[in-house]
């Protein structure tokens, strides 16, 4: 028996107002991953795509395996509002209105494709049932006509509330490979283990000019089913300094608190970018800006940008802040973890270096890991070096992580690693482009194993699907 989602009540997008002269609609919630929509009104018959086309057609278990693919979208945040819902093909292309018809296209990344490609969920004719309202055309939903979808103004008749009511099932063409582990498009990922718990922070993307917002919390105990947190910091209401540009975050414990490093930019065309800090007594927030301001600005330190923080703290419980693109820096955070002796700023940038330092400790060694090249380039690619303290010296010790053409897999990079609780179980956490149709804004995070040699040097690591 395929399963069948029952929707509840949450809210809406802010400021998303739905007209009816009916009876009101409720807002209705989706489970992220990967579904299939099967009509109210012609069981059997599903949401598909054909030739990019929109059309409901019937699918069952003897039907061909590319049109179980075509019938398969991943639900993931909606590329417009994290309230809505955008739904992802197999291929990597989003559902999106052109002209009122529905079709499937790469994403753009830019407003017009991002509210062309979400829509928000209320609930359907019948128990269980959802029907998808436009974002940016709220008065109009996703129906069928005649077998093809278009996105009609709404009618406050039972034939119209059937034609635009979907069931959200089983999907026609399961999730197979164990990458990504997250839903939708995300870089950057910044991952931790607090309390035995592992927790994901990414970059939203799926942005033109990596120009998202917000940041998402995801927490999972095996490193393979990952529990959505929701938003937890957004530049928009909550970064008086920052609306744009929500980059590469990070997130470290102490002092009984969380602490969230950000770099933030306007989108008034200042395309300088600043680092800053939020707090919050909780891992999945929702974190609030400690400071008002920046902890790095723009220009302060000579050379580079000031974007991807990460904090390491070493055993006798200091904590360093690493940050910088085109030069790496590090500086010593006071107690309070929120300030710093600019004086004390060192630079450390190694041979091949571009950006995303990160560092972590093994019996003894000090690792420095950091990306080459540039993230739009499928050269895109992690290398690191080793250590004897938290500056150095550094030994280069080569690319550990790279592309891997017979795979579909091109630009890893930017990654985090964390160690298993009690063990010598290391993994490693990054983006890709998003397979197989995504470039430098679309990527999604992937989590493979990170093995050592005995001489204590990394094993190259094969990026899997």
């Amino acid at each position: 028996m395929r399963l069948r989602v029952v929707s509840t009540l949450s809210a809406l997008a802010a400021g998303f107002v739905v007209v009816l002269t009916g009876s009101p609609a409720q807002a209705a919630t989706l489970p992220a991953g990967a579904a299939s929509l099967e009509s109210v009104n012609y069981p059997g018959r599903y949401a598909r795509h054909l030739n990019a086309l929109g059309q409901l057609e019937a699918v069952t278990s003897a039907s061909a395996a590319q049109t179980k693919l075509d019938a398969t979208f991943t639900v993931v945040n909606g590329l417009a509002s994290p309230a809505c819902y955008s739904f992802q093909t197999k291929a990597g292309l989003f559902l999106r209105h052109y002209n009122y018809r529905l079709r499937v296209d790469a994403n753009a990344g830019d407003a017009t494709f991002r509210g062309d490609a979400t829509f928000c969920a209320v609930d359907g004719s019948v128990a269980g049932s959802v029907s998808l309202v436009s974002y940016n055309y709220p008065a109009r939903r996703i129906r069928h006509r005649d077998f093809a979808l278009w996105l009609d103004a709404y009618q406050d008749t039972a034939a119209f509330r059937a034609d635009s009511s979907f069931r959200i099932t089983a999907p026609w063409a399961p999730k197979t490979t164990a990458n990504p582990v997250l839903p939708g498009l995300f870089a950057d990922p910044h991952i931790a283990n607090f309390n035995g718990r592992y927790y994901l922070y990414p970059t939203t993307d799926g942005y033109a000019s990596w120009s998202g917002t917000y940041y998402k919390a995801f927490s999972s105990t095996d490193l393979v089913n990952w529990t959505d947190h929701g938003v937890i910091l957004d530049h928009g209401p909550d970064v008086s300094w920052a609306d744009n540009s929500a980059w590469a975050p990070a997130v470290t414990a102490k002092n009984g608190q969380y602490y969230l490093y950000f770099s933030g930019g306007l989108a008034s065309g200042n395309t300088a970018k600043q680092l800053g800090v939020a707090v919050s007594a909780s891992p999945t927030g929702p974190f609030r800006d400690a400071l008002g301001r920046p902890l790095v600005t723009s220009g302060q330190f000579s050379g580079g940008q000031a974007i991807d923080p990460m904090v390491f703290t070493d055993d006798s419980g200091q904590s360093y802040l690493y940050w910088g693109q085109g030069v790496a820096r590090v500086v010593p955070l006071n107690a309070d973890m929120v300030s710093y002796d600019a004086a004390q700023v060192r630079t450390i940038t190694p041979s091949g270096y571009n950006e995303a330092p990160f560092v972590f400790k093994r019996n003894g060694t000090y690792y420095l890991m950091w990306s080459e090249n540039d993230t739009r380039s499928e050269d895109y690619r992690i290398a690191y070096a080793t250590g004897t303290s938290p500056y150095g010296p550094w030994t280069n010790r080569g690319v550990v992580l790279q592309k891997r053409l017979d795979a579909g897999i091109r630009g890893p990079g930017h990654h985090s690693v964390v160690r298993a609780p009690g063990t010598d179980t290391w993994y490693i956490a990054y983006h890709r482009f998003a397979v197989p149709a995504g470039n430098g804004t679309n990527r999604e995070t992937a989590i493979d194993p990170m093995r050592f040699n005995a001489d204590g040097t990394i094993a190259p690591i094969v990026p899997t699907l």
